[in-house]
């Protein structure tokens, strides 16, 4: 109840934020995008859909310094795409290099040292961000977690790697990507084995790559299938006093339809079905591979409910029903350990602050710069911003325009997870990547989730990489305000506003409804958003306007089927991305080359209390991520809402804000 004593004062003392802070209570602060494919093979070919329309892509393989109509085939004309590339390759290290390594790990700072005969300790839960995390900072890191496969593979002193792998927030994307790493460690000779205690459908697809999987006999089990959903709250807000005005360009487009709508309209429901039958049919493809089975049997499997994990171990999904000190045990003995200390072993964190170079892996002398952007989009930091909240345009753009001006730098990859924001912000980056990508090679490529502002911004490059599953395209714009006047009445708040101009009161007049004409204007705005959005991705792609048409709409497209229709270029992950930008650079393929990371991120006084175990600076995240999203959600947003895709029974991501909306209508009645 204290929550919405706060929300009645409002008006008072701050009226003009009313709306705001409405949007605020009614519009989740973090949307949960679940994407990508499980890919059966570390190296994806081109697969052909039925489209009612074949676009023509441009050739990733092409002569340098191409015009770009000759990086561009003839309408219709299918292109070979080199195959993926795994995500690393083990090669045995020249006496030089070896002897290097050797001096190195002597004189390693303490800190950093690794006991010989160790093994690689990570456990996979929770969230797992695409972007660099610092020494301090929490919660896993996409790629620290792959470069540590890289790094125990050469590593002498790692035996094998033991992965405990409980439930996952993250899309199938970053699945994918893990899933290639542990694919490609296995080829070093070391063992990778994993342990299960709570099983669904996605950590059963990473987990099943690994060597080996226990799992206790008491475990969780959940494979029950997978489901769609969208929440409304157009009827809820009608109960309240709050009608949404809201104007969303494209039949496909939901964003807004949650605070617009009470049900699913078709459209939606096609493009979301689709969505869901790609990655349902993919898993079971790759489990029924994987198992030598027929997929019929694996669905029939699926279907009969799986909850008791001995049916696991009787089908043959797992190797053993074991504790976790059993299998270390079993570990301790398979790397030779016969004292009765605990297994030897050094974890994620850890092991992250050990150096590629003290391996031998630092590359070669040619640089290739990638840019990571993970988030929604925003045009400028806010106050509450945290160093890691989001796309800022101001910031990125300033890295884009410092690796622009350095010669040092012979190709960048833009790594992309977004699913979009503000529209402004959007363009004043797509431009900025279009100069970058004029002197020097630019790949993008795409993690989860590259959609709306997040597909703006990988349009920008001549070439664009994503998963399989990645969600993209959702070319499209939505814009709206509420119209506050019930709810006003029924508080008894009074506002009046004086103005010149006749659309003067359009953003601000919450009091009312629109008048015809501002409804009008208010959709052309929206309408001319759009346009531009359409036409600049048409000519990005290579396409015309009417061929965009047909793929925009606002539709969201899985990475396979984006792929089929020209919005993407090749399919894998940061490898494959890697692999193009050395052709487009023209790098040897045998070469190696140096990955930097642009503007690493240095640890802040809040991540290094935290790290060391205080929470010293009481700021809530979730009120602050909140009052974060009401500052920086004006204008027209390039935005896909939160699709969620995920097992059957994880449905807790609304929970908070539907007690919230309860207690709201309680207080009202």
């Amino acid at each position: 109840m204290a929550r919405l004593l706060v929300l009645r004062a409002a008006p008072y003392r701050h009226s003009s934020h009313l709306s705001a802070a409405i949007l605020t209570v009614l519009s989740p602060s973090k949307y949960r995008h679940y994407v990508s494919f499980p890919s059966s093979s570390p190296s994806p070919t081109r697969r052909i859909l039925p489209s009612p329309l074949r676009v023509p892509t441009r050739a990733v393989e092409s002569s340098p310094g191409p015009t770009k109509e000759e990086q561009s085939p003839a309408a219709g004309e299918a292109q070979e795409l080199p195959p993926a590339a795994p995500a690393f390759e083990v090669e045995e290290l020249g006496w030089g290099t070896q002897l290097a390594v050797k001096l190195r790990m002597l004189v390693e700072l303490p800190w950093k040292r690794v006991r010989k005969g160790s093994v690689l300790n990570m456990k996979l839960r929770g969230e797992i961000s695409d972007q660099l995390k610092t020494r301090f900072g929490s919660g896993l890191s996409l790629p620290q977690i792959c470069e540590n496969f890289e790094k125990a593979a050469y590593d002498p002193r790692i035996s094998g790697v033991y992965l405990h792998i409980e439930p996952l927030r993250c899309g199938w994307g970053k699945v994918d990507e893990i899933r290639r790493h542990i694919e490609d460690f296995k080829k070093s000779g070391k063992f990778v084995v994993g342990y299960i205690p709570i099983c669904g459908e996605k950590e059963y697809y990473l987990a099943c790559a690994c060597s080996e999987l226990y799992a206790p006999p008491s475990a969780y089990v959940a494979l029950f299938g997978l489901t769609v959903q969208q929440s409304f709250l157009r009827g809820v807000l009608e109960k309240i006093g709050v009608q949404p005005e809201i104007q969303r360009i494209g039949k496909y487009k939901s964003a807004g339809d949650q605070l617009a709508r009470k049900s699913m309209s078709n459209e939606i429901r096609e493009m979301l079905a689709t969505l869901l039958d790609n990655i349902y049919g993919n898993w079971l493809d790759t489990i029924s591979t994987l198992h030598g089975k027929k997929k019929e049997e694996i669905e029939e499997f699926i279907n009969s409910g799986v909850y008791q994990v001995a049916r696991l171990k009787e089908e043959g999904w797992i190797t053993d029903l074991l504790y976790d000190d059993e299998v270390m045990a079993i570990l301790k003995e398979r790397i030779g350990q016969k004292d009765k200390k605990n297994l030897r072993m050094i974890d994620y964190s850890k092991y992250s602050r050990v150096s590629k170079r003290t391996l031998g892996l630092q590359g070669g002398g040619e640089q290739i710069a990638i840019i990571r952007a993970s988030g929604s989009i925003t045009r400028t930091r806010s106050p509450l911003s945290a160093p890691s909240s989001g796309i800022i345009a101001e910031q990125l753009i300033e890295k884009i325009r410092t690796v622009r001006e350095s010669d040092k730098y012979k190709a960048v990859i833009l790594r992309i997870d977004s699913p979009g924001g503000d529209a402004l912000a959007s363009d004043l980056m797509w431009r900025e990547i279009r100069l970058l990508a004029n002197s020097k090679p630019v790949v993008a490529s795409m993690a989860d989730v590259a959609a709306s502002g997040g597909y703006y911004m990988a349009m920008a490059a001549p070439v664009i990489v994503a998963e399989k599953l990645t969600l993209t395209g959702s070319i499209g714009v939505v814009t709206g305000k509420f119209n506050l006047q019930k709810l006003y009445e029924r508080i008894d708040f009074n506002k009046e506003i004086l103005s010149k101009g006749r659309y003067a009161e359009l953003n601000t007049a919450d009091q009312r409804p629109l008048r015809p004409d501002e409804a009008e204007l208010f959709e052309k705005s929206a309408q001319h958003a759009y346009a531009l959005f359409r036409d600049k991705a048409a000519m990005s792609r290579s396409m015309t306007v009417d061929q965009m048409e047909t793929v925009a709409q606002g539709r969201v497209w899985s990475g396979q089927d984006a792929f089929s229709r020209g919005l993407v270029d090749s399919l894998g992950g940061v490898s494959q991305a890697l692999a193009i930008a050395k052709q487009k650079a023209n790098i040897p393929k045998d070469k190696k080359v140096q990955l930097v990371e642009i503007s690493k991120p240095s640890p802040t006084l809040p991540e290094i209390l935290s790290g060391i175990g205080g929470s010293l600076l009481g700021v809530d995240r979730a009120v602050k991520g909140v009052l974060q999203d009401v500052t920086s959600q004006s204008g027209v947003q390039a935005r896909m809402d939160g699709i969620l895709i995920e097992s059957l029974g994880d449905m807790s991501g609304g929970n908070q804000l539907f007690l919230l909306i309860k207690d709201l209508i309680n207080y009202f009645d």
